[in-house]
């Protein structure tokens, strides 16, 4: 009786602490390479970044001098990016024929993809506390 009231009472008091503790943050600063229009900017578990609903999403006014996508109370682990800039200002990624983007776009850590966008090992990044990233948009 007495270890079921002690691992009970440890465990609520472990549960608190976790509720009392704020979330991490994250602070993402993109470099554009036109002053027009806005960016996009996705944030994705691993779950979901292969092609699910992102877990958070804001949209930066370039025009209007916004550069940095701030993101609070975010559980810690690992997440990924992926942004455009819409420069024209149409509210979607514009592509050729092809279905190749014609507008500028980036992953987290400048991740790079082969035939296609970044992988989730290329683009992947912890996030614990206050992290901050810089991600060039060209």
């Amino acid at each position: 009786m007495i270890r079921l009231a002690l691992a009970t009472a440890l465990a609520l008091s472990a549960s608190a602490a976790l509720a009392a503790e704020p979330g991490a943050s994250l602070a993402l600063t993109f470099e554009p390479g036109a002053e027009t229009g806005a960016i996009m900017v996705a944030l994705y578990d691993e779950a979901t970044y292969a092609g699910g609903q992102p877990v958070r999403a804001v949209s930066l006014d370039v025009a209007a001098g916004q550069r940095i996508a701030t993101f609070e109370d975010l559980a810690p682990g690992d997440y990924g990016v992926k942004a455009f800039h819409d420069v024209n200002g149409n509210g979607r990624m514009d592509t050729n024929p092809f279905g190749m983007p014609i507008e500028p776009y980036a992953f987290s850590n400048n991740a790079v993809g082969n035939m296609g966008p970044a992988s989730w090992d290329r683009a992947r990044f912890s996030v614990s506390g206050q992290t901050t990233q810089t991600i060039s948009i060209r």
